[in-house]
């Protein structure tokens, strides 16, 4: 519990400093757009094609099928409370980003020859904060319902996966560098937030039993 809402307390301090930051168009603002520029110029094509293949393991239509695949998998296999807590986090981190998107309304970076086009705003990166709590709710799963032996490799490739997709949204050219930052830090709040919640109700069922 103290390490779920230590997550959650240095989240929203992480996304909070960016948020103002970004409303008082701070010098990491202008930092942003150098970022950008340098990687454009110099990230070679072949790496950026690399990028624009991982990126599509964070889209909203692939975490929309995970969603419905894991949901689906754990309510054959009797366990309702954990597709409940996996439904909710997902479809919830989705939600959450719509709504950040909506409330700051920052603009995407200026990219025409982009692989990908993205719609919409910038602020905080769905990719990123929606990896961050489906591959970490994976992680989490796999903690609780396979054998140890595939902790360790559970939460390293969840770690690497989430990091990849959030990288590739800087190296494709559809977000600022906060952007991912700020993805990683509210998704990261989210995902704590769930499991905390899912332990603490785990832990009232078995009182009660």
């Amino acid at each position: 519990m103290a390490v779920g809402v230590a997550v959650i307390l240095i989240g929203v301090g992480v996304f909070t400093r960016l948020a103002g930051q970004l409303a008082a168009e701070a010098e990491p603002v202008a930092a942003d757009h150098a970022f950008t520029d340098a990687v454009r110029a110099t990230v070679p094509q072949p790496a950026v094609q690399i990028f624009a293949a991982f990126t599509h393991m964070g889209d909203a239509t692939t975490l929309t099928g995970l969603c419905v695949a894991v949901a689906i998998t754990l309510v054959a296999r009797s366990r309702q409370w954990l597709a409940l807590g996996w439904v909710v986090a997902v479809a919830g981190n989705g939600l959450l980003n719509r709504t950040l998107k909506q409330t700051f309304g920052r603009v995407r970076p200026l990219n025409p020859d982009g692989l990908v086009l993205e719609p919409g705003f910038s602020f905080p990166s769905g990719h990123s904060s929606g990896s961050v709590v489906a591959y970490g709710m994976l992680a989490y799963l796999a903690l609780r319902l396979l054998p140890a032996r595939w902790h360790l490799t559970a939460l390293v490739a969840s770690v690497a996966l989430a990091f990849t997709v959030g990288a590739s949204r800087v190296f494709l050219g559809v977000h600022f560098a906060s952007d991912v930052i700020a993805g990683f830090a509210s998704g990261s709040a989210w995902l704590a937030l769930c499991v905390t919640g899912i332990e603490l109700l785990r832990g009232y069922r078995q009182r009660s039993a």
